[in-house]
């Protein structure tokens, strides 16, 4: 048989030019999958960095049940928890209503103490007195905001610091910077072995960044505001886990800069997404403690909750973030929850 010198040719370079082109298809196709899997993986956004509040606390109400539980049967004593609240601010009766549905779940007592708003400074006082004398009530809680004719630090003095499970006596907070977070005699981190009360939110940012496997000691962390409910506290509380602490305020010098040094920022300035992505450390692991409401004329309310931090710029740039809502608001419930349980265990120990 005869072959065509010209016909052998001509079939070899068509079959070389077919697998050129489907390796080049191949290879494109590889290219672009290995290109989808790196961008995958390098921004693991949103949803896999989100740290979720809800979650956590819940955790932390179903541990509190069976310490609880576990107390009842041993100490035959069951925490109780007195909430007052003056006024009818809608506000403030749902905040009431939450930490009473909380109560319930754990197997805490709660008592409802509800004043007018015109009552005076004095009954209030004298109710506070009378709930320090009750063996059955382990933590007072007095709602905020008081009427303006009530100096509010008057009432919040006079709770016991045995009682004063939202960690804002002056005792308690003495405490807390006299660097006495530590268990006595213990170099470990307990909040359940301290014998004080250490502010609910505070503590509820301390225990996202723990439960979240986020490693404090050694790390620089900085603290936007500075107020004697959560800015201070939780600023004491980190540079006790050895992390070194920036407190950020009004009147800081190029805050952007500030911020971009922190591996951990913790945002409290009360101001509707003031922290922008750009200003964060790429991984920074961020804790967002505002709620503020602005306009939205896409829901129904008319408006929507957002943080101090910028969510959708910064969740892209950090490697955890807390959302508002359903981040650290769950947790200062958590906490109180926690502080009234153990405030009772105390109590119950130093009179047996």
């Amino acid at each position: 048989m005869k072959w065509n010198f010209s016909l052998i040719i001509s079939f070899v370079i068509i079959s070389l030019s077919s697998a050129l082109r489907l390796n080049s298809s191949v290879l494109a196709l590889r290219t672009s999958r290995i290109h989808n899997l790196d961008r995958f993986i390098s921004k693991p956004r949103n949803m896999s960095n989100k740290i979720d509040g809800n979650a956590i606390a819940a955790t932390i109400r179903g541990e509190l049940a069976e310490k609880v539980k576990a107390m009842t049967e041993s100490l035959g004593v069951t925490p109780g928890l007195a909430v007052v609240l003056v006024g009818e601010r809608r506000d403030s009766a749902t905040y009431v209503r939450m930490k009473k549905k909380a109560c319930a779940e754990v197997g805490v007592t709660s008592f409802g103490i509800d004043f007018p708003a015109e009552v005076t400074q004095e009954e209030l006082v004298a109710k506070v007195e009378e709930l320090n004398a009750d063996p059955a009530v382990h933590g007072i809680l007095v709602q905020l905001p008081l009427p303006p004719h009530i100096n509010e630090q008057v009432v919040l003095d006079a709770i016991s610091q045995e009682k004063d499970v939202d960690g804002l006596h002056p005792l308690n907070v003495a405490q807390l910077c006299n660097t006495k977070t530590h268990a006595p005699g213990r170099n470990t981190w307990s909040f359940d072995a301290i014998n004080f009360h250490v502010s609910c939110t505070p503590q509820g940012c301390i225990e996202l960044l723990d439960r979240s496997g986020v490693a404090i000691e050694g790390k620089e962390a900085v603290v936007i505001g500075r107020s004697n409910i959560v800015g201070i506290p939780v600023a004491m509380l980190l540079m006790q886990r050895n992390a070194t602490v920036t407190i950020a305020h009004s009147r800081t010098k190029d805050i952007e800069a500030t911020v971009k040094r922190a591996d951990i920022v913790v945002a409290a300035v009360g101001r509707a997404e003031f922290v922008q992505g750009s200003w964060l450390k790429p991984g920074a692991v961020v804790i967002d403690v505002g709620i503020n409401s602005v306009d939205d004329a896409t829901k129904k309310a008319g408006y929507r909750l957002v943080g101090d931090v910028n969510y959708a710029q910064c969740s892209e740039v950090a490697s955890l973030i807390t959302p508002v809502p359903g981040g650290v608001g769950p947790m200062t419930i958590a906490m109180l929850l926690r502080n009234t349980v153990n405030g009772c265990r105390r109590i119950a120990s130093s009179s047996s």
